[in-house]
């Protein structure tokens, strides 16, 4: 099933598509879609739920986010296009919620930003609690997949000294959705295609069949540093074609369109602005 959070900024109900994408209202079924919600997503007919009106904002799928956990270097050709060795063990580090940002809202370039970039990603979302979960278990802790953009302004990442999550946590750096698309309607985590489009232009093309470590591994990894709750998102690398890697190099700028696309599990578009 396709389920999505819906209305202003703040005030987001819990709804779910039906056949023809529309977005039918769950708040009479769950308060949210968040906490132990998402370990037994709710099983109903969206044809017997209350039809919304009109084309209303999605927000983020999920409902208070603890923890945004993201790979780096996590595709072959995309460690390749960064000139960089591919990882022994995941690359970890941590993007703020305060990034996060409904699918199709504005992105905001902080203030100093020459080199914003692009990431389209795979999202995972945990279910349930994982604590030393083994890869040939991990799977049955992920409650469903969705769409995360991994913003960088990559002069913060690289320039600045510290760690990555620098470069990761401006304010709408982290778009998240459309939909949280239920583990049980995706067959294969590991064969998904991935597209970014840039002023519809092709940038970004790959497929999740590249990543160096998979869905099940990086839970694997993850669950051993630290435990994993309920609405967690992992975000799991990124495939070639990002600005940085571009010759010359081309990063974001105001009026930018960005499109992104993963198999299955919608679209997101973004306009790019310039924060005050």
């Amino acid at each position: 099933m396709r389920f999505v959070r819906y209305g202003q900024p703040g005030a987001e109900k819990p709804g779910v598509l039906d056949a023809a994408g529309r977005v039918r209202d769950l708040s009479g079924v769950v308060d949210d879609l968040g906490g132990a919600v998402l370990g037994n997503l709710p099983q109903v007919d969206p044809e017997t739920l209350p039809l919304v009106d009109g084309n209303p904002r999605l927000g983020v799928p999920v409902a208070g986010i603890g923890k945004l956990v993201c790979i780096g270097l996590n595709y072959s050709d995309h460690a390749a296009e960064a000139g960089m060795a591919e990882p022994e063990e995941p690359i970890v580090f941590m993007k703020a919620t305060s990034a996060l940002n409904g699918p199709n809202d504005p992105v905001y370039l902080p203030r100093g930003s020459e080199k914003s970039d692009w990431e389209v990603e795979l999202g995972v979302v945990i279910g349930k609690t994982a604590k030393y979960v083994s890869a040939a278990d991990a799977l049955d802790y992920v409650a469903g997949y969705t769409i995360v953009n991994d913003l960088s302004e990559r002069a913060f990442q690289i320039e600045r000294g510290g760690q990555w999550t620098k470069g990761k946590s401006s304010d709408t750096f982290g778009p998240v959705g459309p939909w949280l698309v239920s583990a049980d309607d995706v067959a294969d985590p590991q064969n998904l295609a991935l597209e970014l489009d840039l002023n519809g232009e092709k940038a970004q093309r790959g497929n999740t069949s590249s990543m160096i470590f998979t869905v099940a591994q990086i839970i694997e990894h993850l669950s051993e540093m630290m435990s994993l709750q309920p609405g967690d998102v992992i975000a799991t690398g990124t495939p070639p074609g990002v600005g940085m890697g571009m010759k010359p190099p081309r990063f974001l700028r105001e009026g930018d369109v960005m499109e992104l696309r993963i198999e299955g599990l919608g679209v997101q578009r973004q306009e790019v602005q310039r924060d005050a």
